[in-house]
């Protein structure tokens, strides 16, 4: 069977416009009650059960967004450069974070009040448009993941993230590899010896190369046909 889901680790978030449907006035409204935090490789930017008082842009960066269990973790998505963090904290009734976010790498990360942010949903039409279909992307781009982590085996499940890398993330072919084996299992709801041996087959078969901390992909075409068969 060929999977309809593929390239699940993020939405795909060519440039972020949503802040270009603000007039000037309501922009420097935005600027006016923002900061500007920058996090170091594995802080915590934001807590699961935490109160949301503030919606966060990543301005240049890598996180992970997660959900916090007793035994482990379950990544629902990587969050780049451009991303939003803390859209579900938006509707009525709910004023927590309901997930938690850590930062792969060094990030840069605007906070926005999360009252103005919503006093801009109310008044203007068309960012309060750009915004649900950002949130609906979201949603889409989780079902892709759960379908891949349920469904796909080990070869699928690394071939969807490596591609997704390439496609969505750093969008080309040689790329800074910014993730431990353990990160990339957690990741891929895999064990760290399975991660090693998938990558090690990858590599034997002419798939990727990876040096220090660079990845490159070598053939596409096949990672794209492994994680379409899963």
């Amino acid at each position: 069977m060929t999977c309809k889901f593929n390239n699940t680790c993020t939405i795909f978030n060519k440039n972020l416009t949503l802040f270009d449907e603000l007039s000037l006035e309501q922009q420097k409204l935005i600027e006016a009650n923002k900061v500007t935090v920058t996090y170091k490789k594995g802080e915590t930017i934001c807590k699961q059960g935490a109160f949301a008082s503030h919606i966060m842009h990543i301005k240049k960066g890598l996180a992970k967004v997660y959900l916090e269990g007793d035994a482990s973790n379950l990544i629902l998505k990587i969050a780049p450069s451009n991303s939003l963090i803390g859209m579900p904290a938006i509707y009525e009734g709910n004023n927590t974070f309901i997930y938690s976010v850590t930062t792969y790498t060094e990030s840069t990360v605007d906070l926005i009040d999360m009252k103005v942010f919503k006093d801009l949903l109310q008044e203007n039409a068309k960012f309060a448009f750009r915004t649900l279909n950002i949130m609906n992307e979201n949603i889409i781009q989780i079902y892709g993941r759960f379908f891949c982590l349920s469904n796909k085996q080990l070869h699928g499940r690394i071939a969807d993230i490596l591609m997704c890398l390439k496609d969505r993330v750093y969008k080309k072919n040689k790329f800074e590899f910014s993730f431990s084996r353990s990160e990339l299992a957690e990741l891929t709801n895999m064990s760290t010896e399975s991660v090693i041996r998938v990558m090690k087959n990858f590599k034997d078969d002419g798939l990727i190369h990876q040096e220090n901390k660079t990845l490159q992909i070598l053939n596409p075409d096949m990672l794209n046909k492994i994680s379409s068969l899963g």
